[in-house]
């Protein structure tokens, strides 16, 4: 079809958002309005001079971040670790790594977040630990003992399996299995599928033993001020599961449900990317991932990085690419089938980038970026900022540091000024985490807050736009009004059952755009598009309203209140 519109039902009659559709546990109420940053947090603020971030530069920044409009963190793995896959090889879930400073560093990390009014997510690696962690040391032993079925283990040391494994590093006679590396041995939940004898059930004894583990690390975080986890590879615990994941749904329901009936303002985010399955299992944040295989993204990688080489400008056709891009029907046809099963249960989120994927920067410019951070800002579910994409920090190919291989150059440190280190650390450039930009334009915090046009400014103004408005909260409804299959525009409303209703339109293109909004605008809201000279709320580029027809000009965006 040449347009594509949601002309279901009229905002506010019939449409239910998570929270008029309850599980057993609600979705904690903090989330309709939360907006995260993610830091990752070896590369945002070294306090001491050692060359790497810590907990007490997090804290010394959070009037930053709260200033910037963001009042919730998700800060990635803290726990003590030999660091070979950058932390996510946890070495002891209950003892924050020396690099970043103790316990008590955290606990007062929690305390001054919430004083601002900031919620914490820490993130847990339920799948596997670092082959140094205490229980893999007394599950490789040749006796048996009660960690001997702690992880997978084949019957003989010459004997492996389909999943990756290694053999002849320990005393016992077996193969162990690997979830990614050598250093991270599986956890044991269970097979759904068994085809071996040494295959246990996922509600074997020793399965279930495996999943109180991870509740007692969870509920330990929690009872010290810790608000939630992100999820490391949520959908992966349970071995040959089905494609629906059914045994691993089942594993966390146990899990969550435990943690939820004693800290139920808590919030779980999965990296799952099946929204409908996630919920189900009790997570309340689903991400968008990104995905590339072949030469082929998914609907978020067609958005924002539909090209193999993440410095590759010319051959990018992302959505948001001024030159190379194309409809946003690529990636609608993917997320709104997902978003329409899904947004009563919970809320599916999009992400400006992580510590796993490129960064937008430099392959799209400044407004390819500024326009992007527009739609994400304005979308249903809970908006994920990754440090550093608020000023347009740059991906570069570099050495891999700690198991980071390509994701290294996502994880540098942040830009805070333009003196010695970009103001990350008062360390010899030598002895830095990662080499910071040494280019004459390295963007920078205290730059851009001084001027007015920067993106960090604009993105100040977008997340201040979203929290003054309910029909931005994350789960006000959503409707699409106009996709043209051929143009670059993108138009839909927002709307709170209150009775606010917002218009977000965009055009990412070179060209002006026209969009025809009378048959899909009136029909949607129940209110009239005829009226001429509608102001926007927030605008970037140009913009005109006449009779029912919305003119965007090139690289525009715009946010629209409609008369009620």
């Amino acid at each position: 079809m040449s347009d594509m519109t949601q002309q279901h039902s009229t905002i506010g009659e019939g449409d239910e958002s998570p929270e008029s559709e309850r599980s057993s546990f609600p979705h904690p109420a903090w989330l309709q309005t939360a907006v995260f940053y993610e830091i990752y947090p070896q590369s945002f603020y070294d306090s001491n001079g050692d060359g790497i971030g810590d907990l007490q530069g997090i804290i010394e920044k959070l009037d930053y971040i709260s200033a910037l409009g963001c009042n919730a963190l998700w800060i990635n793995p803290c726990f003590d670790s030999p660091f070979k896959d950058a932390g996510y090889d946890v070495r002891d879930y209950r003892r924050v790594a020396s690099r970043y400073g103790t316990n008590g560093d955290l606990v007062r990390l929690f305390q001054e977040s919430h004083r601002r009014g900031i919620h914490v997510l820490l993130d847990l690696v339920p799948g596997h630990t670092s082959e140094e962690h205490t229980w893999f040391e007394r599950s490789k032993q040749a006796e048996h003992n009660p960690y001997s079925d702690r992880y997978i283990w084949t019957d003989s040391a010459f004997h492996g399996y389909t999943m990756p494994f290694v053999g002849g590093e320990s005393d016992r006679d077996a193969t162990y299995i690997l979830n990614f590396f050598k250093c991270q041995p599986a956890l044991n939940f269970g097979f759904a599928k068994r085809d071996r004898p040494w295959q246990q059930t996922p509600d074997s004894p020793a399965a279930r033993r495996t999943q109180d583990a991870m509740i007692d690390v969870m509920r330990f975080w929690l009872g010290q001020g810790c608000d939630g986890f992100r999820v490391d590879m949520a959908n992966s615990l349970v071995k040959n599961d089905g494609d629906d994941k059914p045994e691993t749904i089942r594993a966390w329901q146990h899990m969550l449900g435990a943690v939820k009936t004693e800290f139920p303002e808590s919030a779980f985010v999965s990296e799952w990317g099946v929204p409908a399955q996630s919920f189900e299992a009790g997570f309340d944040i689903d991400f968008y991932l990104d995905w590339r295989w072949d030469g082929k993204g998914n609907g978020y990688n067609l958005l924002l990085r539909d090209v193999d080489d993440a410095l590759d400008s010319r051959h990018d056709h992302s959505y948001f690419n001024a030159r190379g891009g194309g409809s946003i029907h690529g990636f609608l046809d993917q997320y709104l089938p997902q978003y329409e099963e899904s947004k009563s249960k919970g809320y599916f989120s999009l992400i400006t980038g992580n510590h796993d994927t490129p960064r937008l920067a430099p392959r799209l410019d400044q407004r390819e970026r500024a326009i992007a951070y527009g739609m994400i800002m304005t979308m249903p579910g809970v908006p994920f900022l990754y440090y550093g994409d608020e000023i347009g920090m740059r991906y570069r190919t570099l050495p891999t540091k700690e198991g980071g291989y390509a994701r290294t150059g996502s994880r540098t440190p942040m830009q805070w000024d333009g003196g010695r280190n970009l103001g990350f650390s008062s360390a010899p450039g030598n002895r830095l985490y990662l080499p910071v930009e040494r280019t004459p334009d390295a963007p920078n915090v205290t730059e851009q807050l001084a001027d007015e046009h920067s993106l960090l400014r604009w993105m100040g103004l977008l997340v201040s736009t979203r929290h003054d408005h309910e029909a931005l909260r994350a789960g006000s409804a959503f409707h699409t009004l106009a996709a043209p299959e051929h143009g670059r525009a993108f138009v839909y409303l927002r709307g709170s059952d209150s009775g606010e209703r917002l218009v977000v339109a965009m055009n990412p293109g070179l060209h002006e755009e026209k969009i025809d909004l009378s048959v899909s605008f009136d029909d949607a809201t129940g209110y009239h598009a005829n009226e001429d000279g509608r102001a926007p709320l927030l605008l970037l580029g140009c913009q005109s309203w006449h009779r029912g027809e919305l003119t965007m000009g090139p690289q525009s965006f715009a946010v629209f209140a409609v008369d009620r």
